[in-house]
């Protein structure tokens, strides 16, 4: 039985929370939350405190709080020595106070409030700096069924620029195409069956030969034909530089 304490109440201290509650391996020991009625619905009061001072003793410390709040949770933990982690993309392990032994936890997924995932499909990047520490890491992962994966805090950094690029930069381009359909009164409905097709597409292709459109066959009239349509400049902009992009991508054969 793994005993887990977790320091946070948000979007991923709260999915961490109810995959570790459907584990018969993991115990969930105490929650610390200032907002204790953000997780009541979770976890029993009696398991969660507001007060550093009164957190009792667990196998691993999971530090789910945000990014610019990380070094100064950990170095108000009053104990030393103990294993300590947090679940953020591309803080550095070294940002934990070295009063305890550290390491990271990182579930790479989009976490949404009220939105259930399941772990078994979400990679876990994990990283430590004793053996025996990681092993601990290897058998939470495993009790949640997720996929694990031994990432440094350099390679969790890129990892996490990687991930902005294909989910939230993606999803704003989805916020974009759904303002033209809107100023021209189509209903966005109609694109998401293209939607998933491209997510599907990846999962046997590369992104390089899942490529289509205009930009990749170097089609300049179609491409001038949607500037035109463009009436935001900042789409237009987007459009441009996308455009060269995948055309930097697919040079044109002669």
């Amino acid at each position: 039985m793994i005993k887990v304490t977790i320091i946070g109440s948000g979007n991923v201290a709260q999915h961490l929370i109810a995959a570790f509650l459907k584990s018969s391996e993991i115990e969930i020991c105490q929650v610390f939350s200032r907002n204790k009625e953000s997780i009541s619905h979770l976890v029993d009061r009696s398991k969660i405190t507001d007060n550093y001072d009164s957190l009792s003793e667990s196998d691993i410390y999971i530090i789910a709080v945000s990014d610019s709040a990380i070094a100064e949770v950990s170095s108000k933990l009053p104990f030393k020595n103990r294993f300590v982690v947090h679940t953020s993309g591309s803080v550095p392990l070294e940002e934990l106070d070295s009063k305890n032994k550290r390491g990271v936890f990182y579930p790479l997924q989009t976490f949404t409030k009220n939105k259930e995932v399941d772990f078994s499909t979400i990679p876990t990047c994990l990283e430590s700096e004793i053996d025996d520490d990681y092993t601990i890491l290897e058998n939470l992962a495993e009790a949640i069924n997720s996929r694990h994966y031994l990432i440094s805090s350099s390679q969790r950094k890129s990892l996490h620029v990687a991930a902005v690029f294909v989910n939230n930069f993606t999803n704003h381009l989805y916020q974009i195409g759904a303002a033209i359909c809107d100023e021209h009164q189509l209903p966005f409905e109609i694109l998401k069956p293209l939607i998933a097709e491209t997510a599907q597409k990846v999962q046997s292709l590369s992104p390089l030969e899942a490529q289509t459109g205009p930009a990749k066959r170097h089609d300049q009239n179609t491409i001038d034909s949607h500037l035109a349509l463009l009436t935001d400049q900042t789409q237009k902009e987007i459009y441009k530089i996308l455009t060269q992009s995948i055309q930097h991508s697919h040079v044109k054969k002669l």
